[in-house]
């Protein structure tokens, strides 16, 4: 075992089961282990280096960034935050943005949002948010609340009131929730990630928008894994043409740097003041640099590469031996395997191809721009891996 791997176990919380692999080096699709062995990397960090490792334009805007200011607090005016909450209100319509670290951090201030926003224009009691059975939206107490599976509800309780499940593409379901109760919003994820990379039905959303417009009810997409071109999109909900109240996302907007974003659309822009809100590190200049150079590259033709680089997934491995079902979005895809998941992961490793997990299946999250020829390389060695 490496002094690496020995003191990772010394002195890290144990809260990850790692894989037997020390990643030293990375570039685009490829990942290098302290032994020198490549790998096609199908995962980017769990959907979040959009554009492989160290992408140059990302790395050249990164760095100038660092050279001029690292971090200053929110204190202080600075030209990266106004620019990529500038470039975000323009793409998708949002009025304005607040930003955070993490996709946890933009659920939670969506969440804190949506309650303010209800008892301003409903009634203090109005503070119920419809979340849906399976659903992921964070690791924090509240976050975890707005989570639909009980698997994350143990040991850390108590957890704050106020959040409602719904059975995802089950409408009747939803509108008996939202006549039954006093809410301010509907929360949803257009694919469910975490829960096994499960896409809505287009149906259920136009419900859930209709609801929310005939109840005056918030309607929130949480997008930190779908969002920012990994769905075919900008966003996943313009997939499903549905127009949003509050967005939130994290991951691949910062092509490999923290940060979080949540988007308010004009129902709610001006319900946050001086004072509601805040996050010592949200808008980090070097962040938002980065974050610039993603969002600002995906244009129409990227975004049709993510779409055809879908379909080449989705054509090689629909009737692939050892597959029962592949499910997904875009670049965001879920395989039902007849070998245990694991073992899947496991032998594509062995072949040189890093691959994940979603509950059962195996989950792909390669880069958008990733080369074609490199994508045919990496599914026939994943199609060996699944006999």
């Amino acid at each position: 075992m490496s002094l690496t791997k020995e003191n990772d176990k010394k002195y890290i919380a144990n809260t990850y089961k790692r894989f037997d692999l020390e990643i030293v080096r990375a570039s685009g699709s490829f990942a290098y282990d302290d032994a020198g062995n490549e790998y096609i990397d199908l995962a980017t960090g769990i959907a979040v280096n959009s554009f492989g490792a160290c992408d140059g334009e990302w790395l050249r805007a990164v760095t100038e960034q660092l050279s001029l200011v690292a971090h200053t607090s929110n204190l202080y005016y600075t030209s990266p935050a106004v620019k990529l909450a500038q470039l975000l209100c323009e793409k998708t319509g949002a009025k304005k943005v607040f930003f955070g670290n993490s996709g946890a951090e933009a659920n939670e201030c969506a969440i804190k949002v949506a309650r303010k926003w209800g008892k301003d224009n409903k009634g203090d009691e109005y503070t119920g948010i419809i979340t849906l059975k399976n659903s992921f939206h964070g690791r924090t107490i509240t976050t975890l609340k707005a989570t639909g599976q009980d698997v994350f509800h143990k040991d850390f309780g108590p957890f704050p009131d106020g959040f409602l499940y719904c059975e995802a593409n089950n409408c009747e379901m939803l509108k008996t929730m939202v006549s039954g109760n006093k809410c301010c919003a509907i929360m949803m994820e257009c694919v469910q990630g975490e829960g096994g990379v499960l896409p809505l039905d287009k149906e259920f959303v136009a419900c859930a928008e209709a609801l929310c417009r005939e109840n005056k009810l918030l309607l929130i997409f949480d997008e930190v894994q779908t969002g920012n071109g990994r769905c075919g999109e900008l966003y996943a909900y313009m997939t499903y043409g549905a127009r949003p109240d509050i967005v939130s996302t994290a991951k691949g907007l910062g092509g490999g740097l923290p940060i979080g974003a949540t988007l308010l659309f004009d129902s709610c822009e001006n319900t946050l003041t001086y004072g509601d809100h805040g996050s010592t590190f949200g808008a980090n200049p070097v962040c938002c640099a980065g974050a610039i150079s993603i969002i600002s590259r995906l244009d129409g033709a990227l975004l049709a590469g993510v779409r055809e680089r879908s379909k080449i997934i989705f054509d090689t491995l629909a009737h692939a031996e050892g597959v029962k079902s592949v499910t997904g979005l875009g670049l965001m895809i879920g395989i039902e395997t007849v070998r245990d998941a694991g073992e899947v992961i496991s032998r594509c490793m062995e072949k040189g191809v890093l691959v994940i997990k979603a509950k059962n299946k195996v989950r792909l999250l390669p880069p958008l721009n990733i080369e074609l020829d490199v994508l045919t390389r990496a599914l026939e060695i994943l199609k060996e891996a699944l006999k």
